[in-house]
């Protein structure tokens, strides 16, 4: 083992090539692996591209030990590896940082890191400290080493899983969507961190993104996965994205949303905040106002950590406000309770598909749970009245799912569908949307872009909180920026550009 800059890896010639050879898993009647092989390289990035639900993540969480096969192996130059449990995976030098956390959110970032990386049962909690400190500069990985996770954004409790991962040494580290939660500052920080593993540590990296242009940066190999086989495995050098994209999903990418006429926003002004504060010893809302007309959809611009988690939060009822008012349709909203603010017809999809819904409970069942009354009857589930609404929605929106199937074993895209058809079938006036296309393929995420320009056009109001500026150019009216918790600029939509926005961003005004 070597160290760099504190993180204990592998050397290139003690990581030999891993082979996964036919590897097949299916749920139910869900075929997610078919028959794929891939091999892994020491001292290489390794894209895995494909559509959600191609079956990339499933065979990632075999190779780490999360999921078990149906039938294949997994070998190390040879000889064959038995992958039961994710500590089977790092005794063989696999990490995995994977999309749904495995923190302990009650438990400082430094126990947690502690937690993965200690050896013995006494550990030196400040040595820890001091680590986590020199590895989240060298990276750029800063997080708060002493904060409660569940203080955290989504996005440092995603630097953490980072952290941890790198400060726990291994021959292979496998990334799944691992920028999808970072602001556009951090992204390069971490392709570098990317390199650097690979070209001095000799870590041999699965990287799965959507995103081209960090497959372009970094990658050495891609392999494209379509309905559970591979269907091409090649160098990245010049194979173009339009290529992968075709690859991927059988045809070129969908064309840009085209915006229809829309219901005239300033005639209905439907949600609005005035001067709305919370105070937090990290982050917090500072006199926030603006309104949200009939049909408008307002996007929310800002580098994470600047309040957006905190404004979603008090919009869902899950925070309180310490000042200010609330008012939807013109009537203010007494307590900002999940109550209260759904009575009045506001609708929350949050930033963590994982926290919007069961995983062990059927497809059928988390689409109706925020509208149960519509289904019940007696105290009794009209189970019939269930399934023929989940079977519609499956059909309608193309969510490659079954009713029965568990939540959980569904794709990230599917997983959003399924969300945003519960959001919109109860015609909300107001939609609170926070990242809806993180971590989504091409399709996917022009699907789902769809389906909330859809809504606006039938007349709701749309909140879309969301750190892809490209998504917040293509879809919003007007674009409110957030820094340091205050809308420092709103602007519209039509002449908004990504350097003005960016400018925002970084807290310039003028």
């Amino acid at each position: 083992m070597t160290m760099v800059e504190g993180v204990a890896v592998a050397s290139r010639d003690s990581a030999p090539s891993i082979y996964l050879r036919s590897v097949s898993k299916a749920f139910g009647e869900t075929i997610a692996l078919s028959d794929v092989s891939l091999d892994l390289r020491a001292g290489e990035v390794h894209a895995l591209l494909g559509e959600n639900g191609a079956g990339k993540t499933t065979l990632m969480k075999v190779l780490y030990g999360l999921t078990q096969p149906d039938s294949g192996q997994i070998e190390a130059d040879g000889v064959k590896l038995k992958i039961a449990s994710p500590r089977d995976a790092r005794a063989a030098g696999i990490g995995m940082v994977t999309q749904h956390f495995s923190l302990v959110k009650n438990m400082t970032v430094v126990e947690n890191i502690a937690l993965a990386t200690a050896k013995t049962l006494k550990v030196d909690l400040t040595n820890v400290r001091e680590q986590i400190v020199a590895a989240s500069r060298r990276y750029g990985l800063e997080v708060p080493p002493d904060a409660v996770i569940s203080a955290l954004p989504i996005a440092l409790q995603q630097r953490v899983e980072i952290l941890k991962a790198l400060m726990s040494g291994c021959s292979y580290l496998i990334l799944d969507e691992p920028t999808a939660v970072l602001g556009p500052q951090d992204v390069d920080a971490l392709l570098d961190v990317v390199k650097r593993l690979r070209d001095d540590a000799g870590i041999g990296i699965v990287l799965i993104s959507h995103k081209m242009a960090e497959i372009e940066k970094v990658a050495d190999r891609v392999s494209v996965l379509r309905r559970g086989k591979v269907v091409s495995s090649s160098a990245a050098k010049g194979i173009t994205s339009k290529e992968l994209i075709t690859l991927m999903v059988g045809q070129q990418e969908l064309a840009r949303i085209e915006r229809k006429n829309k219901p005239d926003a300033k005639t209905k002004e439907v949600l609005l905040l005035n001067s709305v504060s919370v105070t937090r010893e990290q982050g917090g809302l500072k006199s926030v106002s603006f309104s949200v007309g009939h049909g408008e959809i307002l996007g929310v611009a800002g580098v994470s950590g600047n309040g957006q988690s905190e404004l979603v939060n008090v919009l869902s009822g899950t925070l309180a406000i310490d000042s200010g008012s609330i008012a939807v349709s013109g009537t203010q909203i007494a307590t900002n309770t999940p109550k209260a603010l759904m009575l009045a017809g506001v609708g929350i999809l949050g930033e963590d598909r994982h926290a919007s819904a069961v995983h062990a409970l059927q497809v059928v069942e988390n689409l109706v749970l925020d509208c149960i009354e519509k289904f019940s009857s007696k105290l009794q589930l009209r189970r019939k009245k269930m399934l023929e609404h989940c079977e519609s929605a499956i059909k309608e929106f193309e969510i490659k799912a079954q009713p029965k199937q568990a939540f959980g074993t569904l794709s990230g895209g599917n997983m959003q569908k399924v969300l945003l058809v519960r959001l919109f079938s109860r015609k909300p006036l107001v939609a609170i949307i926070s990242q809806p296309t993180r971590g989504l393929d091409v399709m996917a995420t022009k699907y789902v872009r769809s389906l909330i320009d859809q809504a606006s056009q039938d007349g709701t109001a749309v909140v879309l909180v969301s750190e892809d500026l490209d998504e917040i150019l293509e879809l919003a009216d007007r674009i409110a920026v957030m820094y340091r918790g205050e809308v420092i600029g709103v602007v519209d939509g039509a002449s908004a550009t990504r350097e003005s926005i960016g400018a925002l961003m970084a807290g310039i005004t003028k």
